[in-house]
């Protein structure tokens, strides 16, 4: 276990011998703090360094040995401490306190300032933590740090080895010194807290897409070696049948030319439903080679590819194929262009596809005069852009689209990326 907050010998030399004839009430200390409190709160979210800062502040400002900041753990049950001035700062994380023990957790429960000026031992809130080495200490002030948006979130204590009267003002300024502190802390928590969800959250769109597309691989291989195989037979003997009845009724060969044009259509469904479901070309080829076949099958368009090799995620080689696979629909179904090119690079931090084309172009903030749903119509642009957006967006990237009449689009899509030693393929 360890000290509430009251500290070590050594803490003396550390503080080089303060004059404990100064207290808080000093307005040159006084300014100087709060000008540090400031920019350590300006410094970042983090709550340790912050607990840190605050601590060494409080204590060179105060003229006391030694500044403890002890913050309230997510459970509520629990002060942690989290600042520290040396030697104690390698007790930070180390020394919990439980609410309503000792003097620390009794400002904590009560949210109460105390201020014990000496024998510490008679007051029966007092508890020794050896840790901290309170006997060491003549007096000491613990507040409580609280704001109104956060409500309470810990507790500073400072102590003296010398004996300390601390006057009502040092107990205000010290708490409002709590005050501020507390409301940084807060704000820390819920960036924390918020980081914390936006983690989950990309987690969560992971595992969606990974479902997803392990139910369309699923269903993808059930087709082909089902619905297919039992097609491919089915045209057999349908084809063994034609050639047997040559010279059958009209009617018999008519069913038969019938039956084996109904199989042939079912087969080209099979096929694209397959490749819809689940692009085969992706676990083939790769994300290059599989852009590249994309880019062959694009009709009466000439499209240009530089592409580089990479590794990346499967759901994110996914939503970049889906994307670059939209994207060449729209250029056939609405561009009316004759050259288009599809690019794909990056680095180590994100990764880039590109879609040009010199169509027709459209104006981005008029509606489009597409069938597309109004879902896929974000902004107005409309022609399944909202699709694409989506599937950029839950692999944690962004869609932009510059399109201007007579000048053709671009579709840029760009996605974080742990993609390592890029290879680059101009095709």
């Amino acid at each position: 276990m360890a000290d509430e907050g009251d500290g070590a010998g050594e803490a003396d030399a550390a503080t080089g011998g303060h004059d404990h004839g100064l207290g808080l009430a000093d307005p040159e200390r006084e300014n100087a703090l709060l000008v540090g409190i400031i920019e350590a709160i300006s410094a970042g979210p983090d709550l340790g360094p912050l607990a840190a800062n605050v601590a060494g502040l409080i204590s060179e400002a105060t003229a006391t040995d030694v500044c403890f900041v002890h913050v309230l753990d997510d459970t509520g049950e629990s002060l942690t401490l989290t600042g520290a001035t040396p030697p104690f700062d390698r007790e930070v994380g180390r020394v919990r306190l439980p609410i309503g023990e000792g003097v620390s957790g009794w400002v904590a429960s009560h949210q109460e300032p105390v201020v014990i000026t000496d024998h510490k031992e008679d007051d029966p809130r007092y508890r020794y933590f050896p840790q901290l080495r309170g006997q060491d200490y003549t007096s000491m002030l613990s507040v409580p740090m609280a704001s109104r948006p956060g409500g309470f979130v810990g507790i500073l204590n400072v102590h003296t080895r010398d004996r300390r009267e601390f006057t009502d003002r040092d107990v205000r300024l010290l708490t409002s010194i709590g005050s501020l502190v507390a409301g940084a802390m807060h704000q820390a928590r819920l960036h924390r807290r918020l980081a914390a969800r936006e983690r989950a959250l990309e987690r969560f769109a992971e595992q969606i897409i990974d479902a997803q597309e392990g139910e369309r691989r699923r269903l993808a291989s059930d087709i082909h070696d089902g619905i297919a195989q039992r097609l491919f037979s089915l045209r057999f003997h349908l084809d063994a049948a034609a050639d047997a009845l040559a010279d059958a009724p009209d009617f018999t060969a008519e069913q038969l030319v019938h039956a084996r044009r109904l199989t042939g259509l079912t087969l080209d469904e099979a096929r694209a439903a397959v490749n819809d479901l689940r692009p085969p070309v992706l676990d083939d080829l790769g994300l290059a080679d599989a852009l590249t076949s994309l880019a062959r099958s694009v009709p009466t368009v000439d499209v240009t590819v530089d592409v580089e090799e990479c590794r990346l995620p499967e759901h994110v080689e996914i939503a970049l194929y889906r994307i670059a696979q939209e994207a060449l629909q729209n250029v056939v179904k609405h561009a009316e262009a004759t050259q288009v090119r599809l690019e794909l690079h990056g680095d180590a931090d994100e990764m880039s596809l590109r879609v040009f084309d010199d169509g027709r172009g459209f104006d981005l903030a008029a509606p489009a005069a597409s069938p597309a749903p109004a879902s896929e119509q974000p902004n107005g642009s409309g022609y399944g852009m909202g699709s694409m957006a989506e599937r950029a967006e839950l692999v944690g990237g962004r869609l932009q689209v510059w399109s201007h009449p007579d000048h053709g689009t671009t579709v840029i899509a760009k996605v974080p990326t742990a993609a390592t030693g890029p290879r680059h393929q101009d095709r």
